[in-house]
């Protein structure tokens, strides 16, 4: 079962590993004996799947979640196995696109018109005069 991230990249199943452990939280009796806890790992580092331009990016992008060139995700959300395996999947694939989505554009730098300036400013007046009219009469 390969991980088609997108239409440039599919991670094959043999780079992707599994680790499974028992999870806490609910499920009563059934918590206590069955592995449903899920983590996926990819060596981001040592995959022959993505390019090196990919991988630079992957790395760049990813920043704290990466250790040593890998990328682990763990899910336990779920009582069953296999749903915390799908989960992972969708959230590895999730990561994955995030990181490969190309740069929003650059926000290009704009002046307040002269408009704008002027109501912000009545606004500002008009809350000031409504304060002072709060404030206690003075003794003279």
């Amino acid at each position: 079962m390969d991980l088609e991230v997108g239409p440039g990249l599919t991670i094959p199943e043999s780079e992707l590993q599994w680790r499974f452990s028992r999870s806490s939280g609910a499920g009563g009796q059934h918590v206590n004996t069955s592995d449903s806890r899920v983590q996926l790992t990819w060596d981001v580092a040592g995959s022959s799947a993505v390019t090196e331009a990919q991988r630079t990016r992957i790395l760049e992008r990813t920043g704290r979640r990466t250790a040593a060139g890998t990328i682990t995700v763990t899910v336990s959300a779920r009582r069953s196995q296999l749903r915390n395996r799908e989960a992972a999947l969708d959230a590895l694939r999730e990561l994955l696109r995030e990181a490969l989505a190309p740069p929003a554009p650059a926000r290009r730098a704009t002046r307040p018109t002269r408009g704008s300036q002027r109501r912000r400013l009545a606004g500002k007046q008009q809350r000031s005069a409504t304060k002072q009219q709060r404030r206690r009469p003075s003794d003279d």
